[in-house]
């Protein structure tokens, strides 16, 4: 199948295929007028591509996840392999840091929202005139 139909079948832009053959995480057969032509299992592969990205991991962290599997194929992608564990678990620590950073960033504003909110309760009290209810 040539970039189009790919793109077509697998919603990722012509631009983003091509970048993935750049970076080696695809192959394209060429044809005499210099075409691109895929094969098959490139649907799976460029599906398995965007998962990966999705995830947040970087290309390169992608093609150590793609060459694993290319060395085992009788795995699935999300089965165990050596080298899938150790950029799983680089990723993991990575979020963990991201989840802390956004939960102290969390707590500063909610107090922030709170004092706020108690100064401005504060403020409509004392502007209302005596004798009122």
């Amino acid at each position: 199948m040539k970039i189009s139909q790919l793109s077509k079948v697998t919603g990722a832009s012509p631009r983003s295929i091509r970048h993935y053959e750049k970076k080696k995480l695809l192959t394209a057969n060429r044809l005499e007028n210099d075409y691109r032509e895929y094969d098959e299992s490139a649907v799976d592969r460029v599906k398995t591509i965007q998962i990966f990205l999705r995830l947040g991991l970087s290309t390169e962290e992608i093609e150590q996840v793609l060459n694993c599997k290319d060395n085992y194929p009788e795995y699935e992608v999300d089965e165990y392999c050596d080298e899938m564990l150790a950029v799983y678990e680089e990723k993991l620590n990575e979020i963990n840091k991201q989840m802390s950073a956004l939960a102290t960033v969390q707590q500063r504003l909610e107090k922030q929202i709170g004092q706020m909110k108690a100064r401005e309760t504060a403020t409509a009290a004392e502007a209302k005139p005596l004798g009122t209810l």
